[in-house]
Parts: structure tokens; C-alpha cells; sequence
């Protein structure tokens, strides 16, 4: 009863969110694109220095110019710069983030920062022993810094923060539930769904993992149709090099516009060497029409994809601009892959999300199902160089009113490791063919008909806390 309350109460402050129309801005881009601009360590490169990289970067793959004009586009909505010099990890799955988080904050020296949808309270082990952890440093003489998402951490109790307080940890609960508690206009239905752990300025990991158990190698509880548990399905990255100032800036400018304590005099821009040969985009959504970006990235480079585009998204509800790229990048000949969740933790999502299978199927577009395992990635590649990894799912309120945040890789070597990647769990997928899907009974249609309306008029997060 009290979710389909929140529900109802999400639905009546959210109001009507309008995703900007991506065509007109590519209608509107300069016929002749100029180089973008990259810039380095030591600053911004010359043009005649970024066409040289970015035309490297193009012939070390198969022909494509969608780098070109995809840059076009995003350099008129994006205040990140391209950054090169970094070294990107890819992490699969949540055992191998948490490692990688934990060795990182162990290592820490001068401040952590944290921002993060859900984090769980002390009896979930996994952030039981993250809290520690952050109290130990704190207490090492770091300073830690903590934004966590109001509605996705609201099973948490308020004793969990409060203990991270006590112990000189800076807190700061993004768009409180309670208007009594709200940082100036209330408004339930936005949420700070960005996942970004910063290290000394240095260091920084993204994508999709929450702070829970459920991500571990452990069951998580949540079972398929025949009552089996199994493990969550997620990928992050780690990024070291100038990228890493893109992401605090994302972070400071949150804690400001929530209006967090002053922080205490730390390095958060310390000077950084480059420590790698990819290029790195940071692109953060925020709330209003014009800073919908993660959705103009995802729009735009799905429609100057020219060879392969391969998707993995937990929650695909995807609105008619998305829809439309896909099925035009299908139909000129693009190998357009996605795989989907087969068992979900969110139901309204997923028949949603079946209400445009129809026209994707009959469009080319080949789509799958990901088996025994929660699948809760947000990754795609496409033409072997251009890829992207973050918390943006393809859906109404992902797009059009929540804080996200993606990372754009721009590397051969690193779009293989997401192509093996990607290989790796079309694998353990089944295929979604028109001649089986045009024959789904009459109930499945109607209640995919049903979630599509009601999709757009709600927050689909506030089904599961673990968006």
C-alpha cells in the first residue's frame, strides 16, 4: 500500500519533463565540423593537435566519421572537456568494483568524496564494512564527503548517517523525501542517481554499482520465475588522469546546489600527469530541458553509428527520439545488438520497455535476453572505438529529471574489452525473434500497452531501490 502511495505522490510533484529535440540539434550542427576540442594535463591542445589525434583515432578502425559528427553535437550541450592521457579500467561486475573501491579509499591520503543513489545501512555487510572503512580514514585525518540520493537510500536508516556524522564524515541527503528537510523547492520526483567514487582527486570510479550486498558474488534474494536466486549483472569503470577533475566538478557543484556544509581546505584539484593514451568524456545530467545530456549523447551517437552498435541496459523504456534511432540505424545496415533483462527486478520496466519490441524486431534491430543473473548494466559500444559506461537508464525518468552521469571512452583497445564484454554475456542470452514474439497472447500485449502510458507518468525508480 505504501508504494503505490509514493507512487501516486511521485506522479503528482514530477509534472511533465521535456527531453530537448535532438534532431533539430543536429540539423543545427555546422556542416563542416570542426576538431574538438581536447584538452591535456597541461591544457587545452591546438586544433591542428586534436584533428591529428581524433584522425589517428579513425583509422585505427574500420571507416567511420560518427566521431566527428557526434563531437559536433555534443560540444554545444557538454561543459566537460575531452580529456586525454587517462587510463580507464573496466570493472565487471560488482565483486571487482568493491575491490577496486575499497584498495582505492585504503589508499586514500587527502579526501574521499562519494556520491552515490542507494547506500545500505549497517546489517547489509557490504555497507557495513564500506562505512568502517570511511570512519577509519576519516579518522586517519582525510576528510570524507558523502551525497546520498534520498528516495533510493530510504530504507536507510537515519542512525546509519548519523553514525558516519558523528565520527566527522560531511553528509549531505539529496533532495530529502520530507519537504521539512528539502534544500529550497521541494520536489519528490528527482533523484541523484550518479554513482562516483573520487580518491584524492586522482582517482575515480563510475557506472552503475550501488553500495549493497546485492552486488557481491553472494545471492541476492531476488529470485527468477521459478523461485532460483542469483547474482546482479553491472559493469563500472576506474579512471585515473585528467578525466578524474571532470567528475569532481560534477560532484562540488552537487554538494553546492544541495547545499552541503562547507568543505574544509583539501586538494580536490591537485596537479594531475597523465597516466594513460585514451580520450575521456564526462557527461552529468541535471535537472531542466537544455541539461539532458547523457539523453543528446545516446540520441546522437545512435544515429551516426555506421557499423555496430551493441547495448546492455537494465531498464529499457526508451522514448520515440531513442526508438527511432535505433530502428533507422538497423535499417541502413548497422549491426544493431541489445541485450535486456530476463528476469527483472522492476516489472513496469520491462513491459514497457516490450511495447516497442515490434517495431525494433521488424526494423533489423536484434534483441536478447540475458539469463540468470539481475541485469542492472548501462553500457554500449559502437563502431569499435566510441563507448560509453554510467548510470543512465533508457528510460522516462532516466532522461528527463534524474542527476546521471555517463563516461564516454573514446579507444579501440578499450571498445575490444567492452566488445568481449558484451560477447561474453550474448552468450549467456536468448535471442527475441519476430515469428515467437508476433504470437505473445493478447494479456501480455494489453499490459505492455498499459506499462508504456503509465511509465511516463511516474517514477519507475521508486519500484526497487536499487536503480
Amino acid at each position: 500500500m505504501f508504494l503505490f502511495l509514493l507512487i501516486f505522490i511521485v506522479t503528482l510533484s514530477g509534472g511533465c519533463a521535456t527531453l530537448p529535440n535532438v534532431s533539430e540539434m543536429i540539423d543545427e550542427a555546422p556542416a563542416t565540423q570542426a576538431p574538438p576540442h581536447i584538452a591535456s594535463a597541461k591544457g587545452l591542445l591546438s586544433p591542428k593537435q586534436s584533428k591529428a589525434l581524433m584522425e589517428r583515432l579513425e583509422r585505427s578502425v574500420d571507416a567511420t566519421d560518427m566521431l566527428e559528427r557526434y563531437s559536433a553535437v555534443i560540444e554545444s550541450v557538454n561543459e566537460s572537456a575531452l580529456t586525454k592521457g587517462n587510463k580507464v579500467t573496466l570493472l565487471v561486475d560488482g565483486a571487482a568494483t568493491y575491490a577496486a573501491m575499497f584498495k582505492a579509499v585504503e589508499n586514500a591520503r587527502d579526501h574521499i568524496n562519494i556520491e552515490t543513489y542507494t547506500i545500505e545501512d549497517l546489517e547489509d555487510e557490504t555497507g557495513r564494512k564500506f562505512a568502517d572503512l570511511l570512519l577509519q580514514k576519516q579518522a586517519e585525518g582525510l576528510q570524507v564527503n558523502l551525497i546520498y540520493d534520498s528516495l533510493g537510500s530510504f530504507t536507510t536508516p537515519a542512525a546509519f548517517f548519523q553514525r558516519l556524522r558523528d565520527g566527522g564524515i560531511h553528509v549531505v541527503e539529496f533532495n530529502p523525501t520530507s519537504p521539512l528537510r528539502a534544500h529550497g523547492k521541494w520536489r519528490l520526483a528527482k533523484s541523484d542517481h550518479r554513482k562516483i567514487l573520487i580518491i584524492d582527486g586522482k582517482v575515480a570510479i563510475t557506472g552503475g554499482v550501488n553500495i549493497s550486498q546485492v552486488y557481491s558474488s553472494e545471492p541476492s534474494g531476488a529470485g527468477d520465475e521459478k523461485g532460483a536466486q542469483m547474482p546482479w549483472r553491472d559493469t563500472d569503470i576506474q579512471v585515473e588522469g585528467p578525466a578524474v577533475a571532470e567528475l569532481q566538478k560534477l560532484f562540488l557543484d552537487t554538494w553546492q546546489r544541495q547545499k552541503g556544509a562547507t568543505l574544509s581546505d583539501r586538494t580536490y584539484f591537485p596537479e594531475i600527469k597523465e597516466q594513460g593514451n585514451t580520450l575521456v568524456e564526462v557527461l552529468g545530467s541535471t535537472q531542466g530541458e537544455t541539461n539532458r545530456t547523457t539523453f543528446i549523447m545516446y540520441v546522437a551517437a545512435i544515429t551516426f553509428a555506421e557499423n555496430s552498435l551493441h547495448l546492455t541496459n537494465a531498464y529499457f523504456a526508451p522514448d520515440p527520439q531513442i526508438i527511432k534511432a535505433l530502428t533507422d540505424a538497423a535499417k541502413r545496415g548497422v549491426d544493431v545488438k541489445i541485450i535486456l533483462p530476463g528476469p527483472t527486478d522492476r516489472s513496469l520496466a520491462l513491459y514497457a520497455g516490450q511495447y516497442h519490441f515490434s517495431d525494433l524486431l521488424k526494423s533489423g534491430v536484434k534483441l536478447y535476453k540475458r539469463r540468470n543473473v539481475l541485469l542492472h548494466a548501462k553500457t554500449l559500444v559502437i563502431d569499435g572505438v566510441w563507448s560509453t559506461v554510467g548510470s543512465t537508464n533508457m528510460e522516462w525518468w532516466s532522461f528527463s529529471s534524474n542527476d546521471e552521469v555517463n563516461a564516454v571512452i573514446l579507444s579501440r583497445e578499450f571498445a575490444a574489452e567492452m566488445e568481449k564484454m558484451f560477447a561474453g554475456d550474448l552468450a549467456e542470452s536468448d535471442q527475441i525473434r519476430w515469428e515467437e514474439w508476433k504470437k505473445r497472447p493478447l494479456l501480455l500485449k494489453i499490459r505492455e500497452w498499459f506499462s508504456h502510458l503509465f511509465a511516463r507518468r511516474s517514477d519507475t525508480n521508486v519500484e526497487n531501490g536499487f536503480a
